[in-house]
């Protein structure tokens, strides 16, 4: 009792100085949606600024071939540069390839290469192939560094390099545009999420939804947003993420957009992403639900 207390009073104590609770182990999460231009890359970089932003120690692990992430958090990435590229193929390790990002004391990042674009192929015939990057990262990597989370940008499509960015964590966040065809490529990705749950990672989950560009002024974003929490209910982040021109900006700049532009409207949707994602904790699965995380209050309904 004493020590639920204590740990509750440190919470409190987080919260009330702006930081952001600790998990009790690291978070390990892939960002992910087959269907392009939703935000996926976008929000994996905010979010983990939103998170280093309020004290937690962030690593996002670029496994995009375009590098974009890389980008937007200021690393090296240019051919040559030690990437997940070498590290998929056995040639570094995950220290050699992470680098500081410049603008967050406590963000960092394992950068893509253009190299990383026929990785696939090489992929094939190594082995372990789907557990490349678990075997890189898990163990001795996280002990060493003791990060809060790991958030991976990963391609959108199920190939080898999807596949071992979810054999590596256990949670799935998957962005959701507010427009036409919003939920085209959800169904397969939840298919796909299932399968890698019966045969490569067991504790595989999706542990949120992450609306994005939000367009408050049409009625269709509601729509969509009223239709996508119809479906998948409290595992939906409240926390809206705008159409904004200062997000779209920021990454060309080599910068979030909480650090582009730390008071728009943009900056401040991903904090409150990040705060409500730290916050809620992970939302696990039920009996039911398949690989969608549910509430602990829907959770305690299912079970009375």
């Amino acid at each position: 009792m004493a020590e639920q207390n204590d740990k509750s009073a440190q919470r409190e104590s987080a919260l009330h100085e702006g930081r952001l609770p600790k998990p009790e182990r690291p978070r390990l999460i892939t960002i992910a949606n087959q269907k392009g231009g939703v935000g996926k890359t976008t929000s994996s970089v905010n979010l983990a600024a939103g998170l280093a932003e309020a004290g937690l120690k962030v690593l996002v692990i670029d496994i995009d071939p375009q590098g974009n992430a890389s980008t937007a958090l200021g690393v090296e990435h240019r051919a040559g540069t030690t990437s997940t590229y070498e590290l998929l193929i056995g040639d570094a390790t995950a220290d050699e390839a992470m680098q500081k990002s410049p603008d967050f004391d406590s963000l960092y990042c394992i950068p893509a290469t253009i190299d990383l674009a026929g990785a696939e192929i090489e992929l094939v015939s190594l082995v372990r192939r789907e557990y490349r990057l678990y075997d890189a990262v898990r163990g001795e990597f996280l002990d060493k560094h003791q990060f809060d989370y790991v958030l991976i940008d990963c391609p959108p499509s199920l190939g080898l390099l999807t596949i071992n960015a979810m054999t590596l964590v256990d949670e799935v966040i998957i962005p959701i545009q507010c427009e036409y065809y919003a939920l085209e490529g959800v169904g397969q990705l939840l298919n796909n999420i299932s399968m890698i749950r019966q045969y490569l990672n067991t504790d595989l989950h999706i542990s949120a939804i992450l609306l994005t560009m939000y367009d408050g002024r049409t009625n269709l974003a509601e729509q969509v947003a009223e239709e996508v929490r119809g479906h998948f209910g409290d595992v939906v982040i409240k926390t809206l993420i705008p159409r904004s021109v200062r997000i779209s900006e920021a990454p060309g700049f080599g910068q979030t957009v909480l650090q582009y532009d730390p008071s728009s409207r943009g900056a401040q949707s991903y904090r409150d992403a990040a705060r409500e994602l730290a916050q809620r904790g992970d939302y696990l699965p039920g009996p039911e639900s398949g690989p969608i995380g549910i509430s602990p209050a829907a959770a305690h309904d299912t079970e009375r």
